[in-house]
């Protein structure tokens, strides 16, 4: 049974990097042929794919978000992390972690487990 739970500050200033690890169980991030995403809701908005990275270590990113994120991992602890840089009021939101696996990583039906999710505030 694979396990997703997201951890990091739920509170951010403007222009600060929001930093949050994804921590998984029951499975590996580098485990063939599944990817990692990070996915968010902002208030009032539907789910928005963020990027992800695969069990090669390659990463792809939504055109929108690319210059800011940044999505790596640590093998050792079996946990992927999402830094999103420059931060605004608009950033704030629920922060979701998944795993994926087929084509089309960027469509959210692929990914069939899911964290819980976090809220990050992005508040001066």
């Amino acid at each position: 049974q694979v396990q997703l739970q997201e951890s990091g500050p739920g509170l951010v200033k403007p222009s600060q990097t929001l930093s949050l690890i994804c921590t998984v169980s029951g499975g590996s991030v580098t485990t063939d042929y599944y990817y990692w995403g990070w996915i968010r809701q902002a208030p009032g908005k539907g789910l928005e794919w963020m990027g992800a990275i695969f069990y090669s270590g390659s990463t792809y990113y939504s055109p929108s978000l690319k210059s800011r994120t940044s999505i790596s991992r640590d093998t050792s602890k079996n946990q992927f992390t999402l830094q999103l840089s420059s931060v605004t009021p608009e950033d704030t939101g629920v922060y979701y972690c998944a795993r994926g696996a087929g084509t089309n990583y960027y469509t959210l039906g692929k990914y069939e487990y899911w964290g819980q999710g976090t809220q990050v505030t992005v508040s001066s």
